[in-house]
């Protein structure tokens, strides 16, 4: 689950990190007021939305002006006319894609006087279980950019759990990212608050981007992201109400409230299947014999008919999807629990697409003639290689 820049930064200032003082915005009256709490002679305005990118974006609307997502002003007036003008616009970034987000908070705060940009992010590095620490001098940057251009401007390193954060990795940072003087004990107190917020918050990254040295020579985090773990929100509330589901994809959010394991891609045919390693390979299989997957769809080893009907639902709701595929290897999931789930979806939602169906497992038979006895336009597949080339033949003409 990923939250707001200025989520971010309340939750960095109750661990004592460094952040600009700012105000949160959500109707335009309320701007001048927000902008007017604070003292200047530098207003930062931010466009609040779940993607990077967004000083470089554009809106869709003219009436936006043709700024980025992050303007400075030199007053409350025109701090709060530039608000005006970005809530409630559709900003496009290279992380949106060409539908872009529409700005529905704005982030008001003080600005600061930059002397340095640096980078810093906390992640879970999956090949050695442990946090990783990402720093480079290239601050202001896509880090993509820079890992592809001039790699060896980013040092990379994780810590132990057994020993925890450690004074000499704050040293560590600080030396590589040429701080000095009261730079290096300020980087190893930023980096011990940091990795305690990470650990007891349930974090999945933190990205500052960019960290600065300021006028007078100190730290501060200018910008923030962060996302957390999902399996481990019911153990934190107070983030879990953090969530903007505006921000979220509405398939995948409606798979969420089912427990349906569910992610949007680009292509055109419609997946369902149980067993993320399956669904993996159908999803292989179908680039193979020439299209693109819709999505990733694991309905899980325990589904119920309720769960197949839903995610059958998710799948028609995307008007990009040309055709579906269900394969289904039943072990504790029953083949004829899905034959009942897809035919009470279909014909809730009627069927305008191909869809092929390959069953296989327990009570595969049974599934078998549920399917064939319902009089749905229904393509049967014999194996997962059948299936794929079936589908693909049936949307691709």
């Amino acid at each position: 689950m990923n939250i707001h820049e200025y989520q971010a930064k309340a939750l960095l200032r109750s661990y004592g990190v460094p952040v600009s003082d700012g105000r949160i915005v959500l109707r335009a009256e309320e701007a001048k007021s927000a902008a007017g709490e604070m003292d200047g002679p530098l207003w930062v305005v931010k466009a609040q939305i779940h993607a990077g990118g967004r000083g470089k974006g554009t809106f869709k609307e003219a009436s936006a002006g043709e700024k980025g997502g992050v303007r400075l002003t030199k007053s409350v007036a025109e701090a709060a006319e530039q608000a005006s003008l970005m809530l409630g616009r559709t900003l496009v970034t290279h992380q949106t894609g060409p539908a872009g987000k529409v700005v529905n908070r704005i982030y008001i705060e003080d600005g600061s006087d930059i002397e340095t940009e640096l980078y810093l992010a906390l992640l879970v590095d999956r090949a050695t279980s442990r946090v990783s620490f990402v720093v480079s001098t290239e601050g202001g940057m896509d880090i993509e950019e820079v890992a592809a251009s001039t790699p060896e401007k980013i040092l990379s390193f994780t810590v132990d759990p057994a020993t925890g954060i450690q004074g000499f990795h704050g040293r560590r940072v600080a030396f590589a990212l040429g701080l000095e003087g009261k730079q290096v004990k300020q980087c190893v107190d930023l980096i011990n608050k940091l990795y305690k917020l990470f650990i007891e918050r349930d974090a999945e990254m933190i990205e500052i981007n960019p960290l600065i040295v300021t006028d007078t020579g100190d730290l501060k985090c200018l910008d923030a992201k962060m996302g957390f773990d999902s399996n481990a929100l019911y153990r934190q509330p107070d983030i879990l109400a953090l969530r903007d589901e505006t921000e979220e994809d509405p398939k995948e959010l409606a798979a969420s409230k089912f427990d349906l394991n569910y992610i949007a891609l680009d292509g055109e045919i419609g997946c369902m299947v149980n067993g993320a390693g399956l669904a993996m390979a159908t999803m292989d299989i179908i680039k193979l014999y020439g299209a693109e997957p819709a999505n990733f769809l694991d309905v899980g080893g325990g589904a119920t008919k309720e769960k197949v009907t839903e995610a059958f639902k998710i799948i028609t709701s995307d008007p990009q999807v040309k055709g579906i595929l269900v394969n289904i290897f039943g072990g504790i999931m029953r083949c004829d629990v899905i034959a009942e789930g897809v035919i009470a979806a279909v014909k809730e939602m009627g069927l305008e697409v191909p869809l092929v169906v390959r069953l296989e497992g327990t009570n595969v038979e049974l599934g078998k003639q549920i399917i064939n006895e319902s009089g749905l336009n229904v393509i049967a597949a014999d194996n997962l290689s059948d299936a794929a080339q079936k589908i693909v033949k049936a949307v691709k003409g």
